[in-house]
């Protein structure tokens, strides 16, 4: 019987990474994955929801600066790491690693060193962020992670992962993953998850960086077979809006065009929205954008810089507009139903626009993780 690997979730949220590595079914001869064995975060909020939906993980409530490389049990397979992404996040300020937040990838980097001077470092080392993360700092961001990588002695490679291949969900994220020993890798980028942007970054990369740079391979999902309105509660159990007409109000010729041909259609048309500013001849103006792909738009949080998304149903010639519950957020994050959030609605949503897919984590971990903890397994 084989021992499963365990995994270190730092910046761990609700625990979201943690549920698809142990979801993976690709580990040894067996349909197993990958046990987190210690997590951290430091807000409250999600701290709380970690241990509500994890009580029997080992948790640290408090900043990964606090933390000292003895605060770690045992030695770990892999290290998970979704740093924050304010500072790097197309809808931030793009700070960069050298601001507050996303500076949080060094106080991680100063534990994986100090697990390597104890013969205690990971095989396998996953960072997760937003996209933005390729040309943040004109590109210095990116090149620093993946220098610190290589020169621990880490192959290096970058995959870009949409939610939107297995979730009714836009939601394109960056997942570095250094590897020691062998894994699937091709030797040129292909798509869907090396993007032109993507390689790109690679390109800017320095020589040492690219020399030990891997394309690591992933199969591509089939093609998914579900839409928004799916994920979404009955009709009669939610509270619509009042003011939905002075919202709509707010759509652009074109996202009007779109609601209006919608509701012409007499069908049932699920749509999603969020309010973003634009400038429209020098001037910024409030603008409702809708969707009508059968995706919602990425799940964000205040402080990432966009309202809340709203709901947007056409039918029989009728439109109605309300607000994403924080239970739709969820599964929109392939989250079951049995996952308990938190009560405030606010707070739901922050915890899932702050978190990682939970089947995106799972492609990776079967298509790539555990496969080459497998390798590295078999070869010891």
């Amino acid at each position: 019987m084989s021992i499963r690997p365990s995994a270190y979730e730092f910046f761990a949220g609700g625990g979201l990474a943690g549920m698809g590595l142990s979801q993976g079914q690709s580990w040894g001869r067996g349909r197993t994955g990958i046990d987190t064995v210690f997590a951290n975060d430091m807000d409250g909020m999600k701290a709380a929801a970690f241990r509500a939906n994890h009580a029997d993980t080992p948790f640290h409530h408090g900043d990964v600066w606090a933390l000292n490389v003895g605060d770690l049990p045992g030695r770990p397979d892999l290290c998970w790491a979704s740093s924050p992404c304010q500072d790097v996040s197309l809808a931030g300020a793009r700070g960069g690693l050298e601001a507050g937040r996303s500076g949080a990838f060094w106080g991680f980097w100063r534990l994986m060193q100090g697990l390597q001077a104890e013969n205690r470092a990971p095989s396998v080392i996953v960072l997760e962020n937003v996209i933005g993360l390729l040309t943040s700092g004109q590109g210095r961001d990116f090149a620093a992670v993946c220098t610190a990588m290589t020169e621990a002695g880490y192959r290096v490679g970058a995959l870009e992962m949409d939610a939107a291949l297995w979730l009714p969900q836009s939601r394109p994220r960056l997942f570095v993953v250094a590897i020691k020993g062998e894994a699937p890798v091709t030797s040129t980028p292909a798509a869907p998850f090396h993007s032109p942007r993507l390689i790109a970054a690679y390109e800017r990369l320095p020589q040492t960086v690219r020399q030990a740079w891997a394309w690591w391979s992933l199969p591509v999902p089939p093609h998914r077979n579900l839409d928004l309105d799916a994920v979404l509660e009955p009709d009669a159990e939610v509270n619509w809006l009042e003011d939905a007409d002075s919202i709509l109000a707010l759509a652009s010729p074109l996202h009007r065009a779109r609601l209006d041909a919608a509701v012409a259609s007499g069908q049932r048309r699920v749509g999603a929205a969020y309010r973003r500013v634009r400038t429209e001849n020098g001037v910024k103006v409030q603008r409702l954008e809708i969707r009508f792909d059968g995706l919602a738009g990425c799940l964000r949080t205040p402080a990432g810089g966009s309202s809340r998304q709203y709901v947007v149903v056409c039918d029989q010639g009728q439109v109605r507009l309300r607000r994403l519950t924080g239970r739709e957020a969820a599964r929109l994050m392939g989250v079951s139903d049995d996952y308990q959030l938190p009560k405030s609605q606010s707070a739901a949503l922050k915890l899932m626009g702050d978190a990682v897919a939970v089947p995106v984590v799972r492609a990776l971990t079967e298509g790539l993780l555990a496969p080459a903890l497998n390798n590295r397994r078999a070869a010891a």
